[in-house]
């Protein structure tokens, strides 16, 4: 009842509509990302929210009512917002990458490492997230290697512990990604050539699946130099709310939250969003 609109922005459905096989959202055992995002975006409109494929390049939050400019050169106009535009995996950037990618190439070891049991499989990267990667793919792969470009990890001391002592795991040091290596026919990955940033020496390593980690990046462009940010990007919220530095703006989702990162716990998110905004306009009334 609150005439929503939802502008959609480049990637409608966002991360859930570059992976596969959903298999943690209450409900379906199973679901293709793509599918549950058409099954969301039909529920929205059902429930009465007009949605806009647009892209919004600048966002006003000086002054109420808010002001948003989209790329189709309309201006939108609203006495609250929610910002829900998510995150996104960093690549490494290597055209191989590219080429395996969702054939043995992931961003996400929650989404995709049931699909290697018993296979060896290779993470790139250094801090939290590529250790937490590692540790949870031994639950499924017989070796995991992680391979970082220099000589220690930035991860918290206590991960790194857990990491050094799990006898599935090998660390290969001071090493890069040159390439992806596999099959055309089917597509899939079959190792990674690694070089030493030291000597230059290459190195093949046999893996089925390879998991990129070194990081995500919110996409936090439009309200960076207005809202409170902090990780690098990520909009800071009051604890137990989805309120931002500014009355009137609510975040949720990955675009605030840089710990737990699953298509349910977004969910949640913008369902308390929903909730801050209407107690907002009703006390603004």
């Amino acid at each position: 009842m609150l005439k929503p609109l939802l502008v959609q922005g480049i990637e409608p459905g966002g991360q859930l509509t570059t992976t596969t096989e959903v298999e943690n959202w209450p409900g379906d055992t199973e679901v293709q990302g793509p599918d549950l995002m058409i099954r969301m975006q039909d529920h929205a409109e059902a429930m009465g929210c007009e949605i806009v494929a647009d892209i919004i390049t600048s966002l006003d939050l000086s002054k109420r009512p808010f002001t948003a400019i989209g790329d189709s050169g309309t201006t939108y106009t609203c006495d609250s917002v929610i910002l829900a535009t998510g995150a996104r995996a960093k690549w490494l950037g290597i055209p191989s990458e590219e080429k395996f990618k969702g054939f043995g190439v992931s961003a996400c070891a929650t989404c995709d490492g049931f699909f290697y049991r018993g296979q060896e499989i290779v993470v790139v990267g250094g801090g939290n997230t590529a250790v937490e990667e590692a540790l949870f793919l031994t639950n499924f792969a017989s070796k995991v290697t992680v391979i970082h470009r220099r000589d220690e990890f930035r991860a918290e001391k206590i991960l790194q512990e857990r990491l050094f002592k799990n006898p599935k795991i090998e660390v290969l040091w001071n090493h890069t990604i040159e390439e992806v290596l596999g099959t055309d026919n089917p597509l899939g990955v079959e190792a990674v050539r690694a070089k030493n940033v030291q000597t230059g020496e290459i190195t093949e390593i046999p893996c089925k699946g390879f998991f990129v980690a070194i990081g995500h990046a919110p996409a936090s462009e439009l309200v960076k130099d207005q809202l409170e940010t902090h990780m690098g990007g990520y909009v800071v919220t009051v604890p137990g709310s989805t309120a931002t530095s500014i009355p009137g703006v609510f975040a949720a989702g990955d675009l605030t939250d840089h710990v737990y990162r699953q298509a349910v716990t977004s969910a949640g998110m913008g369902c308390m969003a929903a909730l801050d905004a209407e107690r907002f306009l009703a006390e603004v009334e």
